[in-house]
C-alpha cells in the first residue's frame, strides 16, 4: 500500500511514529470540560445500544418488512436504510469501544444485504440516483474505511465501487469529461427520474421548492399540474429531456468514491480521475461568473436548457440551490487538492459562496425562505429586526430564496485551506449578522452540524466557555434522542403506513460534531459524501487502534496551521501513551511540538507519542503544514 512519505525516527514496519514526549505537570483542578468529554463518551456507549436492539436484527438489518422500488420514484431510501449509522464509525475513530466498531461494521452489512435483497443495489452500490443522496449513504462505509483501513473487504469494495465511474466505467464519458446522467450507479446512467412512464414524478410535498422547470406553457403551479395528468406527463417527459440526462454539479459528489479508493490503495489511476473530471468542472467555470450546475453529454453547458448555466438537477434552481451546489463543489475541490496538492481547484469551492454573497441583503425573519429550519432558534433570539441573509436559488426571474448562509460550507472550506481569503468570507458573514455568534443551541438535524459559528468564535478568542456549553448541548441531544427512543410507540416492524423511513435518523443518539470540534479540531463531516478532514487525530497505543484512550481527554483551541495547540489530559489513575497524527490521513507534517514547560522537539512528519502518567496535563503547541506529504489511509501500526 502506498503510504505517506514520512523521514525520521522508527516504528512497526519501519516507518517513524515521532518523538516521545511525557507530561509532568499534576492535574490540580479538573478542567471540566475534560469531565464532560469523557461522560459524553460514556454516555453514548450505553445510547448507541439501546438503539440498535430497539430498532435492528440479529444479522445487523434494520427491522422493517416492507419494500423499497415501488411507486412513482421508486430509486428513492438507500440512503435512509444507512444514514441511521453514518457518525457510528466517527465515535469509534475518537475513541469509542471497540464494540462499537463491530456494530457498525455489523449494520452496514446487514442494511447491504436487505437493501439488495429490495433490489436496489447492485454489486453492494446503488443501483442508479442523485449524487445529493448518494453521498449521505455512503457516509458510514467512508467512516469504516477510515476507522478499519486494513480491513480487505472494504479495500477492495472502495476499488469495485470507484470503477463504476473511471474510464472504461458505465457512468463516465472521457472525451467530454462528463457523468451522463444525473441518476447514475452501480448499473451505469439511469436516465430521467423513474423507472416508470415519463411524468412529473414528485409528491405535491414539494410545493414549497417551487416548480423544477421554467419556461413551460400551460403550468405555472403545483395545482395546474395535479389538476391533469396528461400535462403532468407531458411536464415530466419535459423534466427528463431538459434535466433526466447528461451531468449535473451534485455529481461531484462521486469523487469521493475514487478519493477513498486511492486513500486505500494508492492507485494513481484514482487520483488523476479525480483531476480530470472536476478539472472539467473548473474549465467550465472559466470565463463565467458564476459555476453552471448542468452540462450536455457533449460536455455543453445548458445543452439540454436552451442554453441556461442554471436548471441542472439539485443545482442552482430546484430543489435546494446553494445547499447541493456549495456542498458538491467543496466535497469535489477538496478532493482535488487533496490528491494534487493544486489549491487552485479550490476556486471552485468558492465561486458559490462568493456569488450569493454577491447578492446578499438583509432581511427579516418572516422573510426567510426554505431550508431556514435550522437558524430558527437564532433569529428568534436576536434583538434586530433584520440580519444578512443570502439567496439560496436562481432561476428565469433571478436570484430568490433567501436564508441565512449555512455555516457549514464557509467554516468547512476555511478549515480545509486556511487561507487569508476563506476567512475573509467568515469575517464578512460574521460583521452582517445581527444573531450572536457565540450562542450554543441544543438543536439536532440529522447531519448533526449547526454548531460551526459558536465554535470558530472560540477558536479567535472570543468565547471561551464554548467547550463546556457544547459538551453539555450535546449530552442534552443525545439524552433526548434516548428518551425518545424509550418512548417510542411505532412499530418497527410494520410498513410506510405507520412508519417514516427517516424515523430512525431522526433517533439516532449518537452525536460527534462536538468531539470533533473539541478533540480534533474539526469541523462536522459534509453530509452529502464529504471525507473526513480532521486537523489532529489520535491513537491508541497501547490497544493499537485509533481513539483517544480511556480516561484521557482532549481540546484542540488552536488551529493555525503554526500554532496549532491541543491540550491533553489523563484523568485516571494509570499512565496512558497515545499517538497524535496531523491530519485525517496522515497528510499534514508536524515541523517541531513545543511542550508547555517550554521543551521543543523537532518532528519532520506526521507522528509524535506522548506519555501522560496518571492524573496530568500537557499542552501542546504544534507547528504544521497542511498537506505536506503524501494522503493515505492506513494504520500506523505494523500490517500483515
Amino acid at each position: 500500500m502506498l503510504r505517506p512519505e514520512r523521514t525520521g525516527g522508527t516504528r512497526a514496519g519501519g516507518a517513524p511514529l515521532g518523538p516521545l514526549l511525557s507530561a509532568h505537570r499534576v492535574l490540580g483542578d479538573v478542567p471540566q470540560w475534560a469531565l464532560l468529554e469523557r461522560e459524553l463518551f460514556a454516555a453514548q456507549e450505553k445510547a448507541w445500544r439501546l438503539f440498535a436492539d430497539r430498532y435492528t436484527e440479529d444479522d445487523g438489518r434494520l427491522v422493517f418488512r416492507d419494500t423499497l422500488g415501488e411507486g412513482l420514484d421508486g430509486r428513492d431510501g438507500v440512503d435512509d436504510f444507512y444514514e441511521p449509522f453514518f457518525n457510528w464509525p466517527t465515535l469509534y475513530l475518537l475513541g469509542g469501544s471497540t464494540e462499537l466498531l463491530t456494530a457498525a461494521r455489523r449494520h452496514w452489512r446487514g442494511v447491504t444485504a436487505q437493501l439488495t435483497g429490495m433490489g436496489m443495489l447492485v454489486d453492494g452500490l446503488e443501483r442508479g440516483y442523485d449524487w445529493f443522496h448518494q453521498g449521505e449513504g455512503l457516509l458510514l462505509f467512508y467512516g469504516l474505511c477510515l476507522a478499519d483501513p486494513d480491513d480487505p473487504e472494504l479495500r477492495e469494495l472502495a476499488r469495485r465501487f470507484a470503477d463504476f465511474y473511471l474510464p472504461g466505467g458505465p457512468n463516465y464519458d472521457p472525451e467530454h469529461r462528463v457523468i451522463r446522467a444525473p441518476h447514475n450507479g452501480a448499473a451505469g446512467p439511469r436516465f430521467g427520474f423513474s423507472d416508470e412512464e415519463a411524468y412529473f414524478p414528485w409528491s405535491l410535498a414539494l410545493r414549497p421548492y417551487g416548480l423544477p422547470l421554467d419556461g413551460f406553457d400551460g403550468v405555472t403551479s403545483f395545482d395546474d399540474l395535479a389538476a391533469s395528468p396528461d400535462l403532468a406527463r407531458e411536464y415530466g417527459r419535459a423534466m427528463w429531456e431538459r434535466m433526466g440526462r447528461g451531468d449535473t454539479l451534485a455529481n461531484l459528489g462521486a469523487t469521493g468514491l475514487a478519493t477513498n479508493a486511492y486513500l486505500l490503495s494508492g492507485d494513481q489511476r484514482y487520483a488523476d480521475w479525480v483531476a480530470e473530471y472536476v478539472g472539467g468542472w473548473r474549465e467550465r467555470l472559466e470565463g463565467r461568473d458564476v459555476v453552471p450546475d448542468n452540462a450536455g453529454l457533449n460536455g455543453e453547458v445548458g445543452a439540454y436548457l436552451d442554453g441556461r448555466w442554471y436548471g441542472g438537477h439539485y443545482g442552482w434552481s430546484w430543489p435546494h440551490g446553494l445547499s447541493p451546489v456549495g456542498s458538491s463543489a467543496i466535497v469535489g475541490a477538496a478532493n482535488a487538492t487533496l490528491l494534487t496538492g493544486d489549491r487552485g481547484y479550490l476556486d471552485l469551492a468558492r465561486n458559490p459562496l462568493d456569488t450569493v454573497l454577491r447578492h446578499a441583503e438583509r432581511r427579516s425573519i418572516d422573510e426567510m425562505g426554505t431550508l431556514g429550519e435550522r437558524w430558527q432558534p437564532h433569529l428568534r433570539a436576536m434583538d434586530a429586526e433584520r440580519t444578512l441573509m443570502v439567496p439560496q436559488r436562481h432561476n428565469d426571474s433571478g436570484w430568490f430564496d433567501f436564508t441565512v448562509m449555512p455555516g457549514q460550507l464557509p467554516l468547512s472550506l476555511w478549515h480545509f485551506s486556511r487561507e487569508r481569503q476563506d476567512a475573509d468570507r467568515i469575517e464578512e458573514l460574521r460583521a452582517g449578522s445581527a444573531w450572536d455568534w457565540s450562542a450554543v443551541h441544543t438543536q439536532r438535524i440529522k447531519d448533526e452540524a449547526g454548531h460551526e459559528e459558536p465554535w470558530y468564535e472560540y477558536l479567535h478568542g472570543r468565547n471561551p466557555d464554548f467547550p463546556e456549553r457544547m459538551l453539555r448541548s450535546a449530552l442534552a441531544s443525545s439524552a433526548e434522542r434516548v428518551a425518545a427512543i424509550e418512548g417510542d410507540t411505532v412499530d418497527p416492524a410494520v410498513g410506510p403506513d405507520a412508519l417514516d423511513i427517516h424515523h430512525w435518523q431522526h433517533l439516532n443518539p449518537v452525536v460527534t460534531e462536538a468531539l470533533l470540534q473539541l478533540t480534533t479540531g474539526s469541523p462536522q463531516v459534509l453530509y452529502n459524501g464529504g471525507l473526513a478532514q480532521l486537523h489532529v487525530r489520535y491513537h491508541d497505543m497501547e490497544a493499537r487502534r485509533p481513539g483517544l484512550p480511556q480516561d484521557v481527554a482532549a481540546l484542540v483551541c488552536d488551529i493555525r496551521p503554526e500554532h496549532t495547540v491541543v491540550e491533553l489530559v489523563n484523568l485516571g489513575g494509570a499512565t496512558r501513551s497515545l499517538l497524535v497524527q496531523a491530519g485525517s490521513f496522515a497528510e499534514h507534517r508536524i515541523s517541531a511540538v513545543r511542550a508547555d514547560d517550554g521543551a521543543e522537539q523537532a518532528v519532520d512528519g506526521p507522528y509524535f507519542r506522548v506519555d501522560l502518567p496518571g492524573r496530568t496535563r500537557l499542552t501542546l503547541t504544534l507547528t504544521m503544514t497542511l498537506r505536506a506529504g503524501r494522503a493515505a489511509c492506513a494504520s500506523p501500526w505494523e500490517t500483515a
